[in-house]
């Protein structure tokens, strides 16, 4: 995938370095989204999607996944990693059912926390590569992780905003 055609996202592996930053900013505004008040954050809209307090679940989760995935490949060459069964975690950890404020902090915090493994990446370890499972199984760089994680937070924010528009 180069660009995602429904959010706009561009895969630029040559940006990846930046991609924290951009990390941190879409996970603090989807957390900011999950701290307001008397707005109705976890029914569904529809039945195809997930609520807004779903989506800031699934993307802390998302987070906190790569922090492991990327920690992994920097001491294992070439590691393969079970899909993270991002569907089945919704009713396995009660998503609906969590506290939007307490969701939001833990974004700002698994945001940061893998930001932080972002930034001690060298120049040379931005190439590691681990076997990824999705879309489909390819072996894929730390590069394309940092931008598919951007990709992942700027995408579920637009799934947010537009259940809350």
């Amino acid at each position: 995938m180069d660009q995602c055609a429904r959010c706009g996202f561009d895969y630029r592996l040559d940006a990846a370095e930046g991609a924290g930053s951009a990390i941190s900013a879409g996970a603090g505004r989807l957390a900011d989204l999950l701290t307001q008040t008397g707005v109705d954050l976890r029914t569904r809209r529809a039945p195809d999607r997930w609520s807004p307090l779903e989506y800031g679940c699934h993307v802390r989760d998302v987070l906190l996944v790569q922090r492991e995935r990327v920690l992994a490949a920097r001491r294992i060459e070439r590691p393969t990693f079970e899909p993270m069964g991002r569907d089945e975690r919704v009713d396995l950890d009660g998503y609906a059912e969590q506290d939007p404020a307490a969701v939001g902090r833990q974004l700002r915090d698994a945001a940061a926390m893998l930001v932080n493994v972002f930034a001690r990446l060298g120049p040379d370890e931005w190439e590691r590569t681990m076997q990824y499972s999705y879309p489909v199984a390819m072996e894929r760089s730390l590069r394309w992780v940092a931008e598919h994680t951007e990709h992942e937070v700027q995408h579920h924010l637009l799934d947010v905003r537009e259940q809350l528009a």
